[in-house]
C-alpha cells in the first residue's frame, strides 16, 4: 500500500490547491465514525491515548475532562465526525485543533518535557484510533478481511494528514505499523492517574446536560440508580474492548468469564443495531453526510465484515 497523495482540491474561497485526500464516501469509515457502535469504542481510545505519559500529562495538567466530562466527550466527538464527513471543514477542524494545542506543554510522570504538538506524541493520539477499531470490529460488527483492514488503515492515514500528521511520523502500511505500535507498548504504556479515573467505578460524575429538557430532567433524578451502572459498563467496554497487548501493557485486568460476557454483548449488537432505522443508527453529521453524498450521486459503500465470530486474540 502507497501513502495517498494529496491531490488539488477545491478551497472554501473557491481557489484550488493542495490538500489533504479525505476518506471517500461510502467507505470504511464512513460507514464506521457515524455509527453509533463508534460510541462503545471511544473510551477504550480514550484510554490507550493516555496511557503513554505525555499525552497523559497534557490531559491531566490542561484538559476539563473532570470539569465538563459531559462536554469535554461531545466535543471530542464532533470533532471526529468533522474529520471524516466534514468536507471543506475537515482541513480547517485539523488547523483548530493545533491551534488549541500549542500551549499544552509540561512535565510527564518521567520527569520528561513535552509538548501536544511534538510529533511522536500527536500521532500516538492519532495512531490509537486504528488497534481499538480493529479490535472492537470483532465484536460489535463483523471481523474484518485483510483487504478491509487494509482500506481501513489507509483512511485512517488520510485523517492523520487532516490533523496535519507528516508523513514521517507516522507508519506508511500495516506492515510497518504494528513494530512501531508495539514499541509504543513496551516502552511508554503506564496505568497512570488518568488511566486509573477513566477506568474507575467510584467518580462522582455530574448528570449529563445534553439532549432534551425532559430527558435531562429524568436523567439527574434518576441518576444515583443510573451512575453505578453506567460506571460498570464504561470499565468493562473500556477494558473489554481495548487491545489484549495494549490492555497487557498498560496492566488492565481481564478474565476469560469478561471475555465471554463481551462475546454476548457483541452477538446481541450485531443482531440489534443493523436493523435500526439510519436515524436512529448513525449520529447526526453522519446522518447528513451520507444523505448529501446520495443526492450527489458520491455514493458508493463499501460491506464491512465478513460473516464469523471474533477469534480469542488474549
Amino acid at each position: 500500500m502507497t501513502r495517498p497523495q494529496e491531490p488539488l482540491t477545491r478551497r472554501t474561497d473557491g481557489t484550488t490547491g493542495p490538500g489533504p485526500l479525505l476518506p471517500p464516501p461510502g467507505g470504511v469509515l464512513w460507514t464506521l465514525v457515524g455509527d453509533v457502535r463508534g460510541l462503545l469504542m471511544f473510551p477504550a481510545a480514550l484510554t490507550l491515548q493516555v496511557a503513554h505519559p505525555a499525552v497523559g500529562a497534557g490531559v491531566d495538567e490542561h484538559s476539563v475532562f473532570r470539569t465538563d466530562p459531559w462536554g469535554r466527550g461531545e466535543r471530542s466527538l464532533r470533532s471526529l465526525q468533522l474529520w471524516v464527513y466534514g468536507g471543506d471543514a475537515a482541513a480547517e477542524e485539523g488547523r483548530r485543533l493545533r491551534r488549541l494545542h500549542r500551549t499544552v506543554r509540561g512535565t510527564d510522570s518521567r520527569g520528561r518535557r513535552y509538548h501536544a504538538l511534538t510529533p511522536e506524541y500527536y500521532a500516538w493520539v492519532h495512531a490509537t484510533g486504528f488497534p481499538v477499531h480493529r479490535h472492537a470490529i470483532r465484536y460489535l460488527y463483523r471481523p474484518f478481511t485483510e483487504a478491509q483492514e487494509r482500506r481501513l488503515y489507509e483512511e485512517w492515514l488520510r485523517v492523520g494528514r487532516v490533523l496535519g500528521i507528516r508523513d514521517k511520523d507516522m507508519p506508511g502500511t500495516i506492515e510497518e505499523f504494528w513494530p512501531y505500535y508495539r514499541k509504543v507498548l513496551a516502552d511508554e504504556l503506564e496505568a497512570n492517574d488518568v488511566v486509573r479515573e477513566l477506568v474507575a467505578t467510584d467518580p462522582r460524575l455530574p448528570p449529563p446536560a445534553l439532549g432534551p429538557l425532559p430527558l435531562r430532567l429524568l436523567l439527574r433524578l434518576c441518576w444515583p440508580l443510573v451512575l453505578p451502572r453506567f460506571l460498570r459498563l464504561r470499565r468493562f467496554l473500556t477494558i473489554g474492548l481495548m487491545p489484549p497487548d495494549a490492555r497487557e501493557a498498560i496492566g488492565l485486568p481481564w478474565t476469560d468469564e469478561q471475555e465471554r460476557r463481551l462475546r454476548r454483548f457483541g452477538r446481541v449488537v450485531r443482531a440489534v443495531v443493523p436493523l435500526l432505522p439510519e436515524r436512529l443508527r448513525y449520529l447526526p453529521q453522519a446522518r447528513e453526510a451520507r444523505r448529501r453524498a446520495r443526492a450527489e450521486g458520491r455514493w458508493s459503500p463499501v460491506r464491512v465484515g465478513r460473516r464469523s465470530t471474533p477469534r480469542r486474540t488474549g
